[in-house]
């Protein structure tokens, strides 16, 4: 079953964007015009050649917020979007980029005027949101008399806090993604390379359409220190630790975004893997405990896990971050003791959170990746990934 032919697939989409019309409204933007794949899909549940889409404006969309959602869709694929309960129309892209030669300016120029004409027809004819675009576009827009704004700031407000649609399809792509989890575990043999094992990931998410992987956080023995090393053709070895990141998106587009660290062979732990893995875990526990609705991110980051000082100068970058169909808003910073906090605000119902841990050691040459996913509600949390952690490790 494909994203678009779910059951549930109109009524996600809808409810999206219900919620996007809703935040247009209440700042007084009346359209907004993206290029960014995955703002499309959020607002029209539009889904074509994500990652290529990635690279450039190559398909727009063209939302009101009384008014119609208009899909330019990449030539020769305007027939994916009939039938798609979130297009109104489809129109074929026109080629805005520089890959476009001699008649760059020019397209531009006939985009611009065939969008201001239809803000005159449908909007208030003069305020237009964008994202995406580069600086011809943005000129051709202005000289036919748009006063432009920011469309990330109203997608990434709408999409900060999640409809109940949002939220059950979320935990759909995180049974699924986890079973793919599963299957790379198992990959974890001693002989086996980093991208080996990685592949089974890979390969089990596609499978249950998912969509892709956004990066390639998976690493093993020595390559666990520091983090953020890209999974490559070393062999893992009996007693490496094996650090996993999922970053996947998953079923209709949502991401599932939780770590691991794995012992690979039967080889037992040495003390210090025990001791990183005790430390990671209780960070993770002890701050994930510190959510709830309501609560600061001040109060939240003040109250957070204290890091002893061997492991501070190569901790994770945030301690915890929002999530939906990519990584959202909040990222929450670190409070450092005797320094002001400058990121206001806290945490809401319908917003899900990821929370994060990496405790790595230098002298080690080794660390511990460790994060889970959460779901604030009215009443409490939800501990949305469930993964097992490596009893050898923690036990």
């Amino acid at each position: 079953m494909s994203n678009s032919d779910a059951p549930e697939g109109a009524a996600l989409i809808g409810s999206r964007a219900a919620r996007l019309r809703g935040v247009m409204r209440a700042r007084g933007v009346p359209a907004l015009l993206t290029s960014q794949p995955i703002s499309i899909l959020y607002a029209s549940g539009a889904r074509n050649m994500t990652v290529f889409s990635l690279m450039g404006p190559f398909r727009m969309l063209l939302f009101f917020a009384d008014g119609p959602s208009i899909l330019y869709e990449f030539a020769g694929c305007e027939h994916l979007a009939e039938g798609q309960p979130g297009v109104d129309q489809v129109r074929p892209a026109p080629g805005l980029t520089a890959l476009s030669g001699a008649g760059y300016s020019a397209a531009a120029a006939r985009f611009a005027a065939e969008i201001a004409d239809l803000c005159r027809s449908h909007g208030d004819g003069g305020s237009l949101a964008i994202e995406g675009f580069d600086p011809p576009v943005s000129d051709a827009l202005r000289a036919q008399g748009l006063h432009l704004g920011d469309a990330t700031a109203l997608l990434s407000e709408s999409r900060r806090l999640k409809t109940p649609c949002e939220i059950a399809t979320m935990r759909q792509a995180v049974a699924l993604v986890q079973d793919a989890a599963a299957d790379l575990e198992a990959a974890i043999t001693p002989g086996a390379s980093e991208v080996e094992a990685w592949a089974a990931f890979h390969r089990h998410l596609i499978a249950t359409e998912g969509e892709y992987v956004s990066t390639r956080l998976f690493q093993s023995g020595p390559r666990t220190f520091p983090y953020f090393q890209e999974a490559g053709p070393r062999r893992m070895q009996a007693g490496d630790l094996v650090c996993f990141d999922t970053d996947a998106l998953g079923w209709q587009g949502y991401a599932v975004d939780f770590s691991r660290s794995f012992l690979c062979g039967d080889a037992p732990p040495s003390p210090v893997q025990r001791s990183l893995y005790a430390r990671a875990h209780d960070q993770l526990q002890t701050n994930a405990a510190l959510l709830g609705p309501g609560v600061s991110y001040e109060a939240f980051a003040r109250a957070a896990w204290p890091v002893p000082p061997e492991h501070q100068g190569w901790g994770y970058y945030c301690l915890a971050h929002g999530l939906g169909l990519c990584g959202e808003f909040p990222y929450v910073p670190h409070a450092f003791a005797g320094q002001p906090y400058g990121f206001a605000g806290a945490f809401e119902p319908g917003m899900v959170i990821c929370v994060e841990s990496y405790i790595g050691a230098e002298a080690a040459a080794q660390g511990v990746k460790l994060e889970d996913q959460f779901l604030i509600t009215e009443t409490g949390v939800e501990r949305m990934t469930t993964y097992p952690f490596c009893a050898r490790l923690l036990g």
